[in-house]
């Protein structure tokens, strides 16, 4: 019998169209819910993320979209 993970932390997100259609297309595809494949590619990103194009993809992100000032985030 397969063990269940927990997941004691709890959070709203929210997403773009594009990424929740890719979150759906990754749950279609491996039967995981929405809180499983957030967990498996949040620990796993360094098994599979180049840090190079990691890099590369924030700072598109923040040139595009800018980024919150320190301590901006929190409630």
């Amino acid at each position: 019998m397969a063990k269940r993970l927990p997941l004691p932390k709890r959070f709203n997100a929210a997403l773009t169209e594009d990424a929740y259609a890719r979150l759906r297309s990754l749950n279609a595809e491996y039967g995981l819910g929405n809180n499983y494949l957030l967990v498996v590619l949040l620990e796993g990103l360094d098994r599979y993320a180049d840090d190079d194009q990691l890099r590369k993809v924030f700072e598109d992100f923040i040139a595009e979209y800018g980024a919150p000032k320190p301590g901006e985030m929190k409630k």
